[in-house]
């Protein structure tokens, strides 16, 4: 037997009121593959940052290589070759993707050098990413993208991956599947963390399942089933969906001729995109991330309000001009896909996080004589807290104390618990553990049975075949037509990704991108 590349015993973490670890034990070997299972909130991610450095444990014990050490920060991590991947992305969104590796690896290699580095493993793994961007450019898969790409320059013995396929779509996934079986058949170990159990069934040879902070199994995976594995981590299988037929109401949402040029110069034009969304019917978006998926949600959403006249319509309004709080007014309610810092200030408690898109509504509390009223404000928080099952503090728990499931439950529920008349939602299902998934996209389809109008974005297609009545998909700029659901198949939506939906006629007819930006 060889010496494990990793061991873990009685690694305890607490918190104020909870405790994240206890007492945990894992033993990975070099050139495992090892998936660590758990719902939202079970201390996986809390287990992964205690071996990479990032958080420090309060009893217990860590083996690299068989030599007991103590990794004290995430640059010791490093040298002793040890690479993580996070969940919520540890990037700064001011400098480059190029300026953000650099910061990781040696100082005696200089930027230039780095960005050629990042440009031949993007090319190496097919993950395409323009190291001379800013990141506060990109969207959220083409973040992972650089975060995985990070990761691999530095050549780890031991790389943790928490949830890295949440935002790629399938063909990514294949491709960065190819890449860590090599890298495990040349001795690295990876430790995994997925919700997406028939890839850990796929990938992973070894798995710890964590509930409530402890280990409570150990098994092989590609020796169990998706239901096997979900009884193991939730002690029971999620409930099915309930898709019922339905004859869709009235136009809510209706968008028709809009090209928007780019805001930035690292950004995607709007090419004549024209989308209908009724009441009654889910409609979702499918796509390869940084195809104008947040060009477009930026334009629905009132974040961008340079639509021209007559492009955007709420109902019978008129809504390309205006703001987020008028969009709420007429039914909106929004979702973004960036839950730290967009869809929460991760500062402030979720009580008070209500107060971000809930101030119209009549129920909830309002400013009155320049004071907020917290009883009542905490009072909403908190039924969220328990409709969607949020592990969570109590309504006063700041934002970044929650596990990115348990924020994503709290943020759709916040949106959901509205009565919205239109839903828009980007990816409403991103790190959540199956049983979670499958309470938000319930609520969904609830909404959608009651007559509410709902649009998703995601970038998962079988969540999307799951959900939607109707499908479209983004392709540079452009939105294909509709397709039914059940007519469409995988293999048709992933050719439309290269946007092979057009004919040369409707080609010859859209606008270019020098007519955009001459309108502009």
């Amino acid at each position: 037997m060889s010496t494990p590349r990793l061991q873990l015993s009685g690694i305890t973490k607490r918190y104020p009121g909870v405790v994240a670890n206890s007492e945990v034990g894992l033993t990975v070997l070099p050139g495992q593959t090892h998936a660590v299972l758990g719902e939202n909130g079970a201390g996986k991610s809390t287990l992964m940052k205690i071996i990479y450095g990032a958080v420090k444990p309060d009893a217990g014990t860590v083996l690299f290589d068989g030599q007991p050490v103590q990794v004290r920060n995430p640059q010791e991590a490093r040298a002793l070759g040890i690479s993580m991947v996070f969940q919520h992305f540890s990037l700064f969104d001011t400098i480059t993707v190029a300026e953000n590796v650099w910061l990781g690896l040696s100082k005696t290699l200089s930027l230039a050098e780095v960005s050629r580095s990042i440009t031949a493993k993007a090319a190496e793994y097919g993950l395409d990413i323009d190291p001379t961007r800013p990141v506060h450019t990109l969207g959220v898969g083409e973040m992972q993208r650089v975060e995985i790409i990070r990761a691999l320059l530095t050549n780890p013995k031991l790389l943790i991956l928490d949830e890295p396929t949440s935002v790629l779509m399938p063909q990514a996934v294949e491709k960065l599947f190819v890449v860590l079986k090599k890298l495990a058949s040349e001795g690295c170990s990876i430790l995994y963390i997925s919700h997406k159990l028939h890839e850990i069934r796929e990938l992973c040879t070894a798995c710890t399942v964590l509930r409530g902070g402890r280990v409570t199994g150990v098994c092989n995976p590609a020796q169990e089933s998706n239901a096997s594995l979900s009884r193991l981590m939730i002690g029971a299988e999620p409930p099915q969906l309930m898709h019922r037929p339905q004859q869709p109401g009235v136009p809510v949402l209706q968008v028709q001729g809009l090209n928007l040029a780019r805001a930035d110069q690292f950004g995607v034009d709007l090419l004549d995109v024209a989308l209908q969304v009724r009441a009654g019917e889910v409609v979702g978006i499918a796509g390869v991330s940084g195809n104008g998926q947040k060009e477009l949600l930026y334009a629905l959403s009132g974040e961008d309000v340079r639509a021209p006249a007559g492009t955007v319509r709420i109902g019978d309004t008129d809504a390309g001009a205006l703001h987020p709080g008028a969009r709420r007014k007429l039914g909106l309610h929004f979702v973004p896909e960036e839950r730290l810092g967009r869809g929460a200030v991760p500062t402030m408690g979720l009580a008070h996080n209500l107060l971000l898109t809930r101030q119209e509504a009549i129920r909830y509390p309002r400013w009155a004589g320049g004071w907020i009223r917290l009883r009542e404000l905490e009072q909403q928080a908190a039924g969220i807290i328990a409709r969607f099952n949020v592990k969570a503090g109590g309504p006063r728990a700041v934002a970044r104390s929650l596990s990115g499931g348990n924020l994503q439950k709290f943020i759709v529920g916040r949106e959901i618990d509205a009565a919205p008349r239109l839903f828009i939602v980007s990816q409403p299902t991103w790190g959540v553990d199956v049983g979670a998934a499958a309470q938000i996209r319930g609520e969904i389809l609830a909404l959608r049975d009651a007559g509410c109008a709902v649009l998703v974005v995601s970038e998962e297609l079988d969540e999307l075949f799951e959900l939607s009545d109707r499908l479209h998909v983004m392709a540079r700029g452009r939105l294909s037509p509709s397709i039914a659901a059940a007519e469409a198949t995988v293999t048709q939506i992933g050719e439309w990704m290269s946007g092979l939906w057009h004919s040369d006629v409707q080609a010859a007819l859209a606008p270019t991108q020098e007519q955009v930006h001459a309108q502009a």
